[in-house]
């Protein structure tokens, strides 16, 4: 349905006050120093789940669906750092490829642990091509004046909307489940972060500002669901 939806709204525009963040310190000669750095975080946890992979437990015909993801994460840390040096749509795209790729992936791999392992491997590659879609379709309207974000919006939220469902509606093949409600938590709470930008730039008497701990706490979700890849164990159950 919110598929179908999505083509009865009008199309919508990447607002410009969008890029406008409260916090434009340069500190070190770095423009906009802590919505930069705050990013090294996603390459910290990246790299760390990628060398994480041979003592965690995962499902062995999704090893590269995994590898996909904590790549993708570690590549937000470029992608958004180099958006912020410089915030415009013309660098956002570089900001919302790799996390298009890091949503992709996850998607695969709940589909995977909790529905099916032929099905979560066979939709990898078209969830990873469509969410790059989504992208390149933006920057395409973009360029021709009317700007569409709904495929992006789609692309970004509903997996969001279905993984906590899908956690519910279906038995794990694991004993534990907690790293994805942590990584969910930790999600809404960069958003949040991110929402009350100015004020907690202000809060924080021009220390830090929300948009940049929303980095921070987007990536302590992703250590938190990297600690409970290595701590479960898997069960007797055949999807």
């Amino acid at each position: 349905m919110a598929i179908l939806a999505i083509f009865f709204i009008d199309p919508i525009e990447q607002d410009l006050a969008y890029h406008n963040f409260i916090d434009t310190n340069k500190i070190f000669g770095v423009p906009n120093f802590w919505n930069v750095m705050s990013n090294i975080p996603f390459f910290i946890v990246g790299i760390y789940g990628l060398y994480s992979l041979k003592r965690s437990a995962i499902i062995p015909q999704m090893r590269m669906a995994y590898g996909i993801w904590f790549f993708g994460v570690a590549m937000v840390a470029f992608g958004s750092g180099y958006y912020h040096l410089s915030p415009s749509n013309e660098t956002l795209v570089w900001d919302r490829l790799p996390m298009t790729v890091a949503f992709m992936s996850l998607f695969a791999i709940i589909i995977s642990e909790f529905i099916n392992v032929k099905k979560g491997k066979l939709m990898l590659l078209p969830l990873l091509v469509l969410g790059a879609l989504s992208v390149f379709y933006w920057q395409w309207t973009e360029s021709n004046g009317v700007g569409d974000l709904r495929f992006y919006a789609l692309i970004q939220f509903l997996p969001i909307i279905l993984i906590p469902i899908i956690i519910l509606s279906y038995p794990s093949q694991y004993d534990g489940v907690k790293g994805y409600w942590y990584l969910l938590i930790f999600y809404v709470l960069a958003k949040a972060l991110e929402f009350f930008d100015a004020q907690i730039f202000n809060l924080l008497a021009g220390g830090m500002s929300g948009h940049a701990l929303k980095h921070v706490a987007a990536a302590i979700g992703v250590y938190m669901l990297i600690v409970s890849f290595k701590k479960r164990t898997r069960l007797d159950v055949t999807k």
